[in-house]
């Protein structure tokens, strides 16, 4: 698959379900958007940018704590539902940009902080997305990255994958803490924390944010059933597919 046929597919599967990110419980709410607040409340005068902003709830989180947030998005709907409810909720201070995470539409040492959430799962190439995040940051910036993270564990590993991409085509991988040390060290940034919990998934409701086929649906489910006892006890998978991921907060700056 090719970086242009990836990106289309992001943009298709995310652009029709544009509103149902916007209310879904999981991205509306959560302890990492707590963290994220009191952590920006550190950067009043800071120019922020949101790779891969969704429906923008850490834009609007952001956006109480900083002087500006640029919400940027590959889905021109995602970013309509952005910009609409920045105005509901009277959040002048967001502006949005579409483009892709791997080629950055802004100059050089542009943002005092980069954050993204539940966004690089879906990158084509996360190497270059973090090689972007340095080049936009300014000396000394902070990025704060937030997804769902792979326990390491070639059996678990490889059961979470599975589920993803059952449910989401667009899914490319969710990446253990090792990686993601690696990743940030090798884009030329510094971890400076890294900090890890536990997410909750209702099935019905995580598979109808996809809009994920009822074949597909039921492939999850059979998959599920047929797991081997240590998968499901770390998981904490549940009689109706309900199951419990892991997920990081990670912080890195740039030198400077």
């Amino acid at each position: 698959m090719t970086a242009g046929s990836h990106h289309d597919n992001v943009e298709k599967q995310f652009g029709s379900q544009a509103e149902a990110y916007l209310t879904s419980a999981v991205h509306a709410s959560g302890r990492d958007l707590q963290r994220l607040s009191e952590r920006l409340s550190h950067f009043p005068h800071a120019s922020v940018l949101d790779m891969g902003c969704g429906a923008g709830h850490a834009s609007f989180v952001a956006a109480a704590q900083v002087s500006q947030v640029t919400a940027y998005d590959l889905s021109s709907q995602m970013l309509e539902v952005v910009a609409g409810a920045a105005r509901e909720k009277e959040l002048n201070n967001i502006i949005t940009r579409q483009g892709y995470a791997e080629k950055l539409p802004f100059a050089d040492a542009t943002f005092d902080v980069v954050i993204t959430r539940y966004s690089a799962h879906h990158w084509h190439d996360v190497g270059q997305a973090l090689r972007e995040v340095t080049r936009v940051l300014k000396p000394g910036g902070v990025l704060i990255l937030m997804d769902i993270l792979s326990p390491g564990h070639p059996v678990r590993d490889i059961w979470l994958q599975t589920v993803e991409a059952l449910r989401d085509t667009s899914h490319v991988r969710n990446y253990s803490s090792g990686e993601w040390l690696s990743m940030v060290n090798d884009a030329g940034l510094i971890t400076t924390s890294l900090h890890t919990d536990r997410l909750v998934l209702e099935f019905s409701s995580w598979v109808a944010r996809m809009r994920t086929p009822d074949v597909l649906c039921d492939a999850i489910r059979l998959y599920q059933q047929s797991a081997s006892q240590e998968v499901k006890v770390y998981f904490e998978l549940q009689e109706d597919g309900s199951f419990t991921s892991d997920n990081l907060m990670l912080e890195a700056r740039k030198a400077g």
